[in-house]
């Protein structure tokens, strides 16, 4: 069953605040999507461990 669950992260070219949707049933996801409000690409990293905490990093490109 696929839980989806939104979080709120700062962009890092930005720092506004942007909303994403993480799919707990995938433990580690790599993507790109752009920012909201500045429209540049961020590298997002996500970690689902087993009791559903949830941790996100946002980088810029050239991170």
């Amino acid at each position: 069953m696929n839980v989806v669950t939104e979080q709120t992260v700062q962009c890092p070219y930005c720092g506004e605040n942007i909303d994403l949707l993480v799919d707990q049933s995938v433990p580690q996801q790599t993507y790109i999507e752009d920012c909201q409000v500045c429209c540049r690409p961020i590298n997002f990293d996500v970690a689902v461990d087993p009791g559903g905490s949830i941790e996100i990093t946002a980088k810029n490109e050239n991170e």
